[in-house]
């Protein structure tokens, strides 16, 4: 096919720093435009990424030249215009979360399904240095059975604008909290058996929560951990997984997001003190960071496209990860372990 074209949906944060960045920056992908219903923000993309600047979704929909549709609105718009732009026959990425619920994720992989068009989330966090090492060190044995993996992403203070409402799927469990899962059900693909979650919300000015633990159990007993917070003045490791081989501890975040805003993502570099330790119960040793590469997301886009090559983040992929969401959600509603059977990653790829 021709270079593909794409359009973004959506100049906030995502559309602006890491959607229309990432693309202008892809080989093989073209910036054809991006959608905002605000005239001065029109005025705003035409002058800072040199593209056409489209007034809705609809007019999106209705030009020929468009391929690809990139959904960076709020998370509870994400199913339904996904929906339209497939029928519509365009090939779909949305941010992270693909929806609020597993019905949501089905009615999309459906649309996907019934129209042969690309559908993909962007999980760029699978691209991340850190989730990048836990995966080496897990395939080199250097944990030797991993039986407990924790994740966390925290901070300080109430979230702002559209992450408030909880129509919109707001909060930093369907935000970031979406990206810890993906990482944990990609790094134990066995099936899953129980989830768990306790949410907290103490900030009046924000409907969502403040604080949200998620136990996920899987199939031979590993457990994985996601806990995000609004409440933490102290973060703990972003990441701490414990084997019969070792145990491995990581503090900081990817340096990619902060190379990106300064305008050079190739950039980024993690800082030494931020490496994570393994110790293996006798030495302790300093495992640099792998380089993560958010722009490789993008790349297996335009491979996918122009070359057949395999997707990287499949609808399917992601739904057990949604699985999880819906019924950690139902869990706090409930107070209670909620029992679910969601199938292993090769038996899901399998009847793809």
């Amino acid at each position: 096919m021709q270079t593909p074209r794409a359009v973004i949906i959506g100049y906030g944060y995502a559309g602006r720093c890491f959607h229309s960045y990432l693309i202008s920056i892809t080989p093989g992908l073209i910036l054809h435009g991006i959608a905002s219903r605000d005239a001065p923000t029109r005025e705003r993309i035409v002058s800072e990424r040199g593209c056409r600047a489209y007034e809705s979704l609809e007019q999106v929909l209705e030009d020929p030249d468009v391929d690809l549709v990139v959904l960076a609105t709020p998370n509870g718009t994400h199913a339904d215009m996904a929906i339209r732009a497939l029928r519509a026959g365009k090939h779909v990425v949305t941010d992270k979360v693909m929806a609020l619920t597993l019905a949501e994720c089905d009615r999309m992989i459906a649309a996907a399904r019934e129209s042969g068009k690309l559908l993909s989330v962007f999980q760029n966090r699978r691209w991340d240095g850190d989730y990048l090492t836990v995966r080496w060190l897990l395939a080199e044995g250097r944990l030797g059975d991993v039986r407990w993996i924790e994740m966390a992403w925290q901070g300080f203070g109430a979230l702002g604008g559209w992450r408030r409402s909880q129509a919109m799927g707001g909060g930093k469990l369907y935000g970031l909290g979406s990206h810890l899962i993906d990482q944990l059900v990609m790094l134990f693909p066995q099936a899953i058996e129980s989830v768990y979650c306790r949410l907290h919300h103490d900030l009046p000015e924000m409907e969502t929560e403040s604080q949200a633990m998620v136990t996920i159990g899987f199939t031979g007993g590993a457990t994985g951990i996601c806990d995000t917070s609004c409440l933490a003045a102290i973060s703990k490791p972003r990441v701490y997984a414990c084997g019969t081989g070792g145990t491995f501890i990581k503090h900081g975040l990817d340096p990619q997001e902060a190379a990106m805003n300064a305008g050079d993502i190739n950039a980024a570099v993690e800082d030494p003190r931020q490496y994570g330790r393994l110790h293996d119960g006798k030495v302790e040793s300093i495992i640099p960071t792998l380089l993560g590469r958010w722009r490789g997301y993008y790349e297996n886009i335009v491979d996918v496209l122009t070359h057949g090559a395999d997707l990287a983040v499949t609808p399917v992929d992601v739904r057990r990860s949604i699985a999880v969401l819906d019924a950690a959600f139902r869990s706090a509603d409930i107070g209670q372990v909620v029992q679910v059977n969601i199938p292993p990653v090769d038996a899901i790829r399998s009847t793809d």
